[in-house]
């Protein structure tokens, strides 16, 4: 529990009943563990109000990610066809578009 062993929750445990007493201990306790639930509620509400948004977020991501590698792979293609010779269709059509 919290990587605490047997020996040092031992030592809490008496310097809380040294603390607040035998009478004091039991309600003590009682707080403690109501704000331990408290925390693990909140806790739980956050993580679901926040969970969606981040699954949101990785498909966003996502998208981006795959319209990125479609522009890569358009740009790898292009550089391609431009350090190629032209061919023979494509220069008779510049020549008479030139003349």
């Amino acid at each position: 529990m919290f990587g605490l062993g047997a020996s040092e929750i031992l030592i809490i445990l008496v310097i809380a009943f040294l603390l607040f007493g035998p009478k004091q201990l039991p309600e003590v306790g009682r707080q403690v563990g109501k704000a331990i639930k408290g925390f693990k509620d909140t806790a739980e509400d956050l993580r679901k109000s926040v969970e969606p948004e981040l699954n949101l977020i990785q498909q966003e991501v996502k998208m981006v990610e795959q319209d990125f590698q479609a522009s890569m792979k358009e740009a790898e293609e292009e550089i391609t066809a431009a350090g190629r010779p032209p061919e023979e269709g494509h220069e008779s059509a510049n020549k008479s578009g030139l003349a």
